[in-house]
């Protein structure tokens, strides 16, 4: 435990990517006050991450190394999705697709701003993974170790040069 803003923190290794928590709330809230996230009913659920892409062909491929199930001819289109452990999606969609409906859309400048994270069976499946990643063309920002927090971790650039963390817990 240590603290900030008076209110304690853990470092959780499986949670929030292994960020600091305040009371289930990531620390980057920086409200300093405990409580849910949510407040109030809310109809609304979570149920996709979309991100915007330069080059479906390109993102297609790279996120089926990673797994994700594209549907058959997913690269030649303007939008794809692949289902989700839980229910959830990954949407991609082209710039034109946004810009059909967003005239103003513009992508954004001075780097990614969102990454996906995921979670590798084994610390050596995340040095596979990085490997082949960057073998196959895609840029390493971040070479696996052996983090503080418990975890083999590493990043690899998707082709929007998005960050997609892997991890691992590490033994014991």
């Amino acid at each position: 435990m240590s603290e900030e803003v008076g209110v304690p923190i853990r470092w959780c290794g499986a949670v929030n990517g292994g960020g600091p928590l305040v009371a289930g709330v990531s620390v980057s809230f920086k409200t300093g006050r405990p409580g849910s996230a949510y407040r109030g009913p809310m109809s609304a659920r979570f149920d996709a991450i979309g991100l915007v892409v330069s080059d479906m062909a390109a993102s297609v491929s790279f996120y089926r190394r990673l797994g994700f199930a594209f549907a058959e001819g997913a690269e030649g289109e303007p939008h794809a999705e692949a289902g989700l452990p839980g229910g959830l999606r990954l949407l991609l969609d082209t710039e034109d697709t946004v810009r059909s409906f967003h005239p103003r859309w513009r992508p954004p400048s001075g780097g990614a701003r969102a990454s996906l994270a995921l979670r590798c069976d084994s610390p050596g499946e995340v040095d596979t993974l990085y490997e082949d990643l960057v073998g196959a063309g895609h840029p390493g920002e971040l070479s696996p170790f052996d983090a503080f927090w418990g975890q083999r971790y590493a990043i690899v650039l998707d082709p929007d040069g998005n960050g997609v963390d892997l991890f691992a817990p590490l033994p014991g």
